[in-house]
């Protein structure tokens, strides 16, 4: 369940991530603007804000292994259709924001899979496991897509990506067993009982926290190969190579934190400790962000901006519990997505007026914004 949750997860980052990628196709051979080129970056973030808790309740109700395939089905098809589309930017957007309603599925649904086979002691270094998705995913659009759409363009990269995720539809299908569960409510007030929101203000906290902490995160994700481009002269090849490169330090630290939030028995306790670390790193790469030590501070942000993830992830899922982890993770995933979606178009539009490095280093605030959000009390595993 642990593998293929997370290649479920690689397949779908990968499809949602290919429009920030083309943002150095889109604005340095195609002539979009950044701002522009942002838009269209930020097009499956918005499909997946939408439909996250949609797709939580389908989890909730049907089940991971329903949730998962037809999720990552819909994508391979909306891919198709990017793939069609690619000549017409407005028509392009219009199908990379549908790619982005289908990638929520494998948000919702792989996360509860490892909480529903794991045992709490083993929770945290599995979730962190399967959150290298995200990063690998990542690193592996970034070696994909560039090379890809400067040689062949952007239909061809999307038929590309289309393969990868209907591979991933076929194990799901074949492959995905859901956990057990408790058995749901029967009554109106049972239903309301059970509802993780109306007895922990946790879940609360955390999804705000969360929301914050993924600026710095989209941030480096979406501005890091443009900026190795654009700012540092490097080639779109070389620039993805130390971006992918880079990805490797993003899912060690995934799992060397869900380890760590294991150890000591708290999720929320290292949560705190990143948050931290992150405001640091990203005000360290403001300051040093005209020499070339910054590429070693950059990819050091990759890991650190990316820490959070799976240990809010883990806290949530165990807070929310077996009926209502799905919703819960919706939820979670919207507050994150909500605030990313405005990331690349804002950031671009800083750095245009004022510079990369003055960008990067105002994103040093959300972390530390964040920082009281985080609630005291640890979830503790037995």
């Amino acid at each position: 369940m642990l593998a293929v949750s997370m290649a479920a997860q690689v397949a779908g980052t990968v499809a949602n991530g290919v429009a920030p990628f083309l943002i150095p196709y889109l604005h340095l051979e195609q002539g979009l603007s950044l701002a522009d080129a942002g838009l269209i970056a930020a097009a499956p973030l918005a499909g997946t804000t939408v439909s996250l808790v949609a797709w939580g309740a389908i989890v909730d109700r049907l089940g991971e292994r329903f949730a998962m395939t037809a999720g990552l089905a819909g994508i391979t098809a909306a891919c198709l259709l990017a793939a069609a589309s690619s000549d017409r930017y407005l028509t392009l957007g219009a199908a990379f924001f549908v790619l982005g309603l289908f990638a929520a599925s494998t948000n919702s649904a792989s996360g509860r899979l490892i909480v529903g086979w794991f045992p709490a002691h083993r929770r945290g270094t599995a979730m962190g496991i399967r959150q290298t998705g995200l990063p690998l995913g990542v690193g592996a659009t970034a070696l994909l897509v560039p090379p890809l759409a400067s040689a062949h363009g952007i239909a061809t990269t999307m038929l590309v990506v289309s393969a990868i995720c209907a591979a991933a539809t076929l194990a799901c299908g074949l492959l995905i067993v859901d956990p057990p569960r408790t058995p749901r409510a029967t009554t109106a007030d049972d239903r309301r009982a059970e509802n993780p929101y109306r007895r922990d203000r946790r879940l609360v906290r955390i999804h705000a926290a969360s929301a914050l902490l993924v600026v710095p995160q989209f941030t480096v994700w979406t501005f890091m190969l443009v900026w190795l481009v654009d700012a540092k002269e490097l080639s779109a090849a070389w620039a993805g190579a130390i971006v992918a490169a880079s990805q490797l330090v993003g899912a060690g630290a995934r799992i060397g934190v869900g380890w760590w939030s294991d150890r000591v028995g708290s999720r929320l306790g290292p949560l705190r400790q990143v948050a931290v670390a992150a405001a640091a790193t990203m005000l360290l790469l403001g300051l040093t962000e005209p020499t070339w030590f910054a590429v070693a501070v950059m990819v050091a942000a990759t890991g650190i901006t990316v820490a959070d993830n799976g240990l809010a992830f883990t806290a949530v899922a165990e807070i929310g519990g077996s009926t209502w982890a799905g919703k819960a993770m919706g939820w979670q995933n919207t507050g994150q997505y909500l605030v990313s979606v405005a990331v690349p178009p804002a950031i671009g539009l800083a750095v245009t007026e004022f510079g990369y490095a003055a960008a990067f280093a105002a994103v040093a605030v959300t972390p530390l914004l964040a920082l009281p959000l985080v609630p005291r009390e640890a979830v503790q595993a037995p």
